[in-house]
This record gives structure tokens, C-alpha cells and sequence, in this order.
């Protein structure tokens, strides 16, 4: 995605007063930044916080996929944005086009390995000869200083530095935790080495799990100074990775296109970037190549692979006139296909974008959890003076408190609370984009979890939406397959849906048919015409369903009873048949209502068909609730309602007479094969057209709630418990350190488990 502005509007709040004139519809504008620099959600709430102070900007901030994401007046320039973020002390910039973006080889990542295991190489040996007396010989606390230096100046440098400019701008984030920590530990060791009996020959020092019970002058801190600039250097780089691979669906998603595609120039081919196609202009995609762009196959026929887009595994015959999806692969035959849309209109752009934009909301317990982020580092500061100063007043001895102090500074960090949400959200809507199931956003995640009734509309959701031929009634002594080639042949030169069912059912059944000579069509009874020497009718005609046998007959009005269409076949005067077709049952159908069931959802059918069929189509597929009849206005009402007898509903639906009902639900699943303005209304959009995907959907959408849950539980009881450890010095600041860092890629894996959801 790039980082173009999008223009759009939005109206200002109505005056109060009547006689005051209409308010002016102010121009605003959307743009996405690349923030640089931020090390925890501290910083991510500093810079939201900077932007919104702005006349006019709403900006929100992920710490996460370091993104922000700004709506502002037309009149401010990106330029303003991005240099109030680098007065703030982070860099900003727009993100760069698609096939520009880095490789999954991430170069971030290089710095944080380097450092690391050269600090680590460095820290070892110190941790070792600090917690391990017979290893200490005379003077190896210079040999631990001489290799610990390094490491809390070279390697804690990033910390160092943040610290520095956070300072500057009179801030206070994990980095100043860290850096305070890790300097006063190593400045208390110099002290005592050079000024202190530390330094003396045949010094000893052992490992410690708790504070006290030393003598200052002699106590050296190396060990702790570099191991936690080690530990969390080794945090940050799982970290950052992890962060790469929870945002890998979603990369992946947006490199599935074509690169390049042979346009046709005339007769020739002539090969182009998939960029520089146009609207109407006519491709060639051979087999196994990547269909460039969406569009309409105009020549070949093929089967398509759609399974990076949908999830489904069956290739999807295609051809003249059938719709194709760009990103999808021609696994037969050779195609030429018409663009139809292109760019940041096609499906796959537009799938990016509800994945994206899902993925850099922020749900309302992340909200909660950055506010707590943004002022737990100052409170984390005057904690620890108040530990050392405690533990002074109370036992007199100093390096017992500063202990304390420091331990309470380096495991207080919240990134894993800034990291609770917004990773388990990254994962979970790229491995539900993976899976042909888009969210659009953190809010709804909370949404699937009440969700008791799921509204299903019939037409399209749970059938086809198409006519199929589903019965044949044949008199005695007439062969079956003789009267669908009559049939399907005289159909076969109708327009009209029943027309069109017969003849797809017949020529499915029995292949190839006989043309038809003299066609006429009688408006509302049906058709006759000749074929293959007989005159034939299909319909209603008179003529044939008064003389209608009695099995015939009781075939019919079965049929209709149980909501199919019937219609007569006859030929020279005689009826010879009856048969049935319906809007057919996806065959899935079932099995999904099952799935919902399963997941204590009670399912109710509502359509604006009559009853009889309805009640077919619910007898089908397992639903015991039924609402029929209904004008597409009235499906607002019927949702409304349900809500008022105190159900939280979920609509499921496709066409434009289901948007309304969609947005007024309090759950909307847009079928992704039915309308823009369904898929526009719906909260879930399911990129296939099976209701089983709805079930998913839910299931995912709890599963990553869940997983939110797990993380805030985590990251709140993690600091809840582990400061007042550490001002009670009970706990080394080493292992404080080691528990901090892990404590943030405890997060982080636990969120990529979303990512074997099936």
C-alpha cells in the first residue's frame, strides 16, 4: 500500500441553534507514516499523542506494525505531521509503494543481531566469573570490567541514546528504565573498583538472588550491567522477528500479483509491468502465469486456482464472459482476459486494504493498556527512588537499596502490554486473510464473542442464487433422458431463469442437444416450438395441464407444495412429464449451519420468498426458525427486532437489499462473491462464497480475542507481581532483566499460534 493521500469529507456537527446556517463541510485527508525510532508502547502513545495536538488531526499509533495512521484538515501538509513526530524524538516518512518494500531478509533486524552477539560473547564470561567463586582468580574483576565496558557502552548504546533524546524532550520510556539501570549498575561497579576495595587483589563475589547481606565498597554490579543489556538485546531481536512474521500474511498477500503481463498491441504481444495496465486492455495468461488484474475472459476457456485469495483448494472453471480475480493462477488452458479493474481497485488491493486497516486499529482494551504504557515509566522511576530510600531509612545499608532500585527499574517495562493486542491482531486477520476471511477491524473481535443468533439470508448466502433443475416426473412409458433432450433443447432458446435451469440440468444430464426450429414464446404459460421432427411445449400451457395424468398431476402440485417451480412437458399434444427446479441448496449449506450451531449460535432463515419455499430451503439445511416474505426494507426491521427481544444478532448476506441489515446488526458477514455495498456494510467479509466460512470466521475472531485476553492477563499480572518482588528485593536485577525481555516474546509467541488456526 502506498502512502498517497485519500481524499474525503466529513461533515461538521449541526448548530444547536435552528435559525444558525448549515456548518461548512470541512475537506480532510488520510495518511499513513512509518514511525522510526519507537522501542515500546510508551513512545508509540507519545507520538499519538504529539499528532492530536495538532488542529484537526486524529491520529492513532501502533506500536506494532509502527505505523500511524493520520486524518487531517486539507490544508496541513504531510511535511508538518512528519516534523512534529521528529521534534518529538522518533522519525516518520510514507511508506513506500509494494514493490518497493523490503525483503522478508529484513535489514532492521541486522543491527539487533550484531549487537547482540557480540554483547553476549562479551557477557558470558562475565556472568560466569561473577557467579562462580572458584572461577575467580586475582584481579578478574579487571578482566570483567575490561569485557563488560563494551558492552553496556557499545551495545546498550540504543538504549543509551533513546534515553538521551526522550530526556531531551522531557520524556521517559523503557529505553530510560534500561539505560538508568544499566548505567547505574555499571557506575556503582567503577566506583567501587577504583575507589573502593573492589578492585583489591583475591576479591571474591558470588551470585545472589536477593538484595542485601553486602558490603558496598566491595560489590561489583558487571555482571548485571551486561547481562540484562545482553538479555534484552536478545528481547528485542526475537521481538522485532516475531513482529516480521506476525505481519508476514499480510506481505505476502500484497506480493501475490503478477509483475509484468503481455498486453495485446494489435496481433502482437507485447510484455508490460502489470503498473502500466489500462482499463479495457486485452491480456494474455498462459498456463500456470498469474491473471495480472481483474477483468472478463473474452477468449479460451481454463480452470483457475484461486487458493491464495479464497483458501479454496478446487480449481473454478472459467470461460467467455466469466468474471476472473487478479493474483489467481491459470492452471489450464490459455486466456485473454479484458482488465476491468486495476490497481488499488482490484480485488486483491482492496483485500490488502481491510487487512491493513484492520491491523493498525486499535481495539478499546488497547486503548486502555497504551494510556497505562504512556505514564507507567515515570511512576516505575519514582517507585524505585522510593525503594532505595526505604530500604535505606529501614536497614541503613546502601547497597541492598540500590539493588532494589535497580531491579525495580529494569522489570517494570510494559512492552509486553503494548504488544498484548496489537500482534495477536496481526496475526489473527493475516492468517484470517490467508483463509478468505477479512476483519475489518479490532472492534469486531469483541462483537463475535455475544453474537447468540445468526440471521442468514437465503438467496445467494445459503442457495446459489441460481435456478437448477432438481426433479424430473416422467409418464408411463416415456424415457427420461428423451424428454430432457425435447425439453432442454426447447429451453435452451429461452432467456427466462426456469428456461435457462432446464436446459443447463438437460444438457448436464444427457450432453449435447438438437436445435430447436420454430420457437414461440407465450407470455406467462411458456414455450413450444419443433424439434427433431415433434412439436413440443414446456410450461403451463393450457392445452397439456388440463389433460394432466393423475400421477403427473400429484407430482406437481408435490413439488409445488414443497416451494420448487413445475412445469409440463409435452409434445404432439400429449403431456409427457413434469419437471421441478429451485434456487438450489449450496451444498455445503448444511454442514455450515451445524458449525454455528456448534458454536451456540442459533440460525434463522430470512428471505422476501414465499413461505413454502422457504421453509424447503430451512428443512434442508437444519433451521427450525424461518422468517419469510419480507420486503428487503423490512429485513432492517426483523434485525431490530430481534435486538429488542434482547438477542445479539449476526446477519449473513450478499446483495445490496442486505446492506441495511448488515450495518444494523451487530455483527455483518459479507459474502465476498455478492455486492461492493454488502462487502462495504459487513464488519467479516468472507472471500468465498461458502457458509462454512462464516463459522471459521467466528471461530477465528474468538480464538484472537482469546488470545488478547491471554496476552493482557500476562503483561498486567507480569508487572503486578514482579515490582513489588523487586522493591522487596527479592529478586536479582539480572533476573529482573532476563524476565523482562522474555516476558515481551512470551507475548509475541503466543500470538503466532494464531497462526496454525484452521
Amino acid at each position: 500500500m502506498t502512502g498517497t493521500t485519500t481524499a474525503s469529507t466529513t461533515t461538521a456537527s449541526a448548530s444547536a441553534s435552528a435559525s444558525a446556517s448549515p456548518a461548512p463541510i470541512a475537506a480532510t485527508c488520510e495518511v499513513e507514516l512509518l514511525i522510526g525510532g519507537m522501542t515500546c508502547a510508551a513512545c508509540a502513545a507519545r507520538v499519538e499523542k504529539k499528532l492530536n495536538r495538532m488542529d484537526g488531526v486524529t491520529a492513532t499509533v501502533n506500536f506494532a506494525t509502527e505505523k500511524a495512521r493520520v486524518t487531517h484538515p486539507a490544508g496541513t501538509e504531510v511535511a508538518d505531521l512528519i516534523a512534529t513526530v521528529v521534534k518529538t524524538g522518533y522519525t516518520a516518512e510514507e511508506p513506500a509503494p509494494v514493490s518497493e518494500a523490503p525483503s522478508p531478509e529484513d535489514p532492521g533486524l541486522t543491527p539487533y543481531r550484531h549487537r547482540f552477539t557480540v554483547s553476549a560473547l562479551l557477557a558470558v564470561p562475565v556472568i560466569v566469573l561473577s557467579m562462580v567463586p572458584p572461577l575467580q582468580f586475582d584481579y578478574w574483576q579487571w578482566l570483567a570490567l575490561t569485557l563488560a565496558a563494551p558492552v553496556v557502552v557499545w551495545g546498550g548504546l540504543p538504549f543509551h541514546r533513546a534515553a538521551w533524546t526522550n530526556l531531551r524532550h522531557g520524556a521517559a520510556t523503557m529505553d530510560t528504565l534500561v539505560s538508568l539501570g544499566t548505567l547505574a549498575a555499571f557506575g556503582w561497579s567503577l566506583w567501587a573498583l577504583f575507589f573502593g576495595d573492589a578492585g583489591m587483589p583475591g576479591m571474591r563475589d558470588g551470585f545472589r538472588l536477593t538484595a542485601g547481606g553486602m558490603d558496598g565498597a566491595s560489590t561489583v554490579y558487571l555482571e548485571v550491567a551486561s547481562g540484562v543489556v545482553a538479555f534484552i538485546l536478545l528481547g528485542r531481536y526475537l521481538e522485532a522477528r516475531s513482529k516480521r512474521r506476525a505481519g508476514a500474511a499480510l506481505r505476502a498477500l500484497m506480493e501475490l500479483g503478477a509483475k509484468d503481463v503481455a498486453v495485446l498491441r494489435g496481433d502482437a504481444e507485447v510484455r508490460v509491468p502489470v503498473a502500466r495496465l489500462a482499463v479495457g486492455d486485452r491480456f494474455v495468461v498462459r498456463p500456470g502465469e498469474k491473471i495480472a488484474t481483474d477483468g472478463t475472459v473474452v477468449a479460451g476457456s481454463s480452470a483457475v486456482d484461486a487458493s491464495m485469495l479464497t483458501g479454496e483448494s478446487v480449481p473454478v472453471d472459467v470461460t467467455v464472459g466469466d468474471a476472473v480475480t487478479g493474483a489467481t493462477v491459470n492452471a489450464g488452458g490459455r486466456l485473454v482476459v479484458e482488465a476491468v479493474r486495476v490497481g488499488g481497485d482490484t480485488r486483491l488491493a482492496r483485500m490488502a486494504k481491510l487487512v491493513e486497516d484492520a491491523q493498525n486499529g486499535k481495539a478499546e482494551v488497547q486503548r486502555l493498556a497504551d494510556r497505562i504504557s504512556g505514564v507507567f515509566v515515570p511512576v516505575v522511576i519514582l517507585i524505585a527512588v522510593a525503594t532505595f530510600g526505604a530500604w535505606l531509612g529501614v536497614t541503613g545499608d546502601t547497597v541492598a537499596a540500590f539493588t532494589a532500585a535497580v531491579a525495580v527499574l529494569i522489570i517494570a517495562c510494559p512492552c509486553a502490554l503494548g504488544l498484548a493486542t496489537p500482534t495477536a491482531l496481526m496475526v489473527g486477520t493475516g492468517r484470517g486473510a490467508q483463509l478468505g476471511i477479512l476483519i475489518k477491524g479490532p472492534e469486531v473481535l469483541e462483537s463475535t464473542r455475544r453474537v447468540d443468533t445468526v440471521v442468514l439470508d437465503k438467496t445467494g448466502t445459503v442457495t446459489t442464487g441460481r435456478m437448477a433443475l432438481q426433479q424430473v416426473y416422467v409418464a408411463e412409458g416415456v424415457d427420461e433422458r428423451e424428454l430432457l433432450r425435447l425439453a432442454g433443447a426447447l429451453e435452451h432458446a429461452s432467456e427466462h431463469p426456469v428456461a435457462r435451469a432446464v436446459a443447463v440440468g438437460a444438457e448436464e444430464r444427457v450432453g449435447p442437444l438438437p436445435p430447436a426450429e420454430r420457437f414461440e414464446n407465450v407470455p406467462g404459460r411458456g414455450v413450444r416450438g419443433r424439434v427433431e421432427g415433434r412439436e413440443v411445449a414446456v410450461g403451463r400451457l393450457v392445452e397439456y395441464t388440463a389433460a394432466l395424468p393423475a400421477e403427473l398431476a400429484s407430482a406437481r402440485d408435490a413439488a409445488e407444495s414443497s416451494g420448487r417451480t413445475a412445469v409440463v412437458v409435452g409434445w404432439d399434444g400429449v403431456a409427457r412429464g413434469v419437471v421441478a427446479v429451485a434456487d438450489a441448496v449450496k451444498e455445503t449449506s448444511a454442514e455450515a449451519v451445524r458449525e454455528l450451531r456448534a458454536l451456540g449460535l442459533t440460525p434463522v432463515l430470512l428471505t422476501g420468498d414465499n413461505r413454502a419455499v422457504a421453509q424447503a430451503v430451512a428443512r434442508a439445511v437444519g433451521i427450525d426458525e424461518v422468517i419469510a416474505e419480507v420486503l428487503p426494507e423490512e429485513k432492517v426491521d426483523v434485525v431490530r427486532r430481534l435486538q429488542r427481544e434482547g438477542r445479539t444478532v449476526a446477519m449473513v448476506g450478499d446483495g445490496v437489499n442486505d446492506a441495511a441489515a448488515l450495518a444494523t446488526a451487530d455483527l455483518g458477514l459479507a459474502m465476498g462473491t455478492g455486492t461492493d455495498a454488502a462487502i462495504e456494510a459487513g464488519d467479516l467479509t468472507l472471500v468465498r462464497g461458502d457458509l462454512r466460512v462464516a463459522a471459521d470466521a467466528i471461530r477465528l475472531s474468538r480464538r484472537t480475542l482469546s488470545t488478547i485476553r491471554g496476552n493482557l492477563v500476562w503483561a498486567f499480572g507480569y508487572n503486578v507481581a514482579a515490582l513489588p518482588l523487586a522493591a522487596a528485593g527479592l529478586l536479582n536485577p539480572m533476573i529482573a532483566g532476563a524476565a523482562m525481555a522474555f516476558s515481551s516474546v512470551f507475548v509475541v509467541t503466543n500470538s503466532l499460534r494464531l497462526r496454525t488456526f484452521r
